[in-house]
């Protein structure tokens, strides 16, 4: 089954309960936080997950685009984080670890994932112990970028490795995926499709959940 995580950083954050119910048809919701550091961005933190927790059932996928991420994995999973995903570049290999360790630790499930110029071996030393690899087909940092197709090749990489070491574990792909592209990634072998520009931009967002989730 495919998967859909509409990402909130294309969202309208004065209607945020609004935007959410319009994409109750989705699986997941995709949250971006971003610290300045790690990405040149900066988004969301805490107290606003804390709030989006709130208002909906739905699980809350929170990507964590942030330097050393092991120093707030309690916190946001203490505020309604569903997955946690940190980076592989964020820290160095035995904080990646304790990071994992303390999001399994919180009951939450936890995840990885990787930068354009990361290549998939980097995720061999945890792929056994995570639920999800997310793979970026743009830089992050920002929402609205175009797709980069030479990442199809990496996606497909990562799903060799997941069936050979943990199949129950899902392939998330972020980053310019909208009706022309979702096909592609699916073929290459993702399971979750975040999305963001794509489905906030849509005329009828449930239809356009629907389409991306077909490929």
């Amino acid at each position: 089954m495919i998967k859909i995580a509409p990402s909130l950083l294309s969202a309208d954050f004065a209607y945020l309960k609004r935007d959410i119910d319009r994409i109750s048809t989705a699986d997941y919701v995709h949250v971006d936080v971003m610290d300045g550091i790690f990405v040149p961005n900066i988004s969301i933190g805490v107290p606003v997950v804390r709030s989006i927790r709130k208002i909906t059932a739905m699980p809350l996928d929170v990507h964590l685009m942030i330097d050393r991420p092991v120093r707030y994995i309690k916190a946001f999973a203490d505020a309604g984080a569903d997955i946690l995903t940190v980076h592989t570049e964020a820290d160095t290999p035995e904080q990646i670890t304790a990071a994992l360790e303390a999001i399994r630790a919180a009951g939450v499930r936890p995840a990885l994932s990787i930068k354009p110029r990361t290549s998939a071996e980097a995720l061999l030393p945890w792929i056994r112990g995570i639920s999800m690899v997310l793979v970026m087909t743009v830089e992050p940092g920002f929402g609205g970028q175009a797709f980069m197709a030479d990442q199809l090749p990496k996606i497909r990489a990562v799903r060799e490795m997941i069936d050979r070491y943990n199949p129950g574990c899902e392939l998330e792909v972020d980053g310019g995926i909208g009706p022309d592209t979702a096909g592609l990634v699916i073929e290459a072998g993702a399971n979750v499709l975040v999305a963001g520009s794509s489905v906030y931009g849509a005329a009828d967002i449930p239809a356009r959940i629907a389409e991306l989730r077909k490929g």
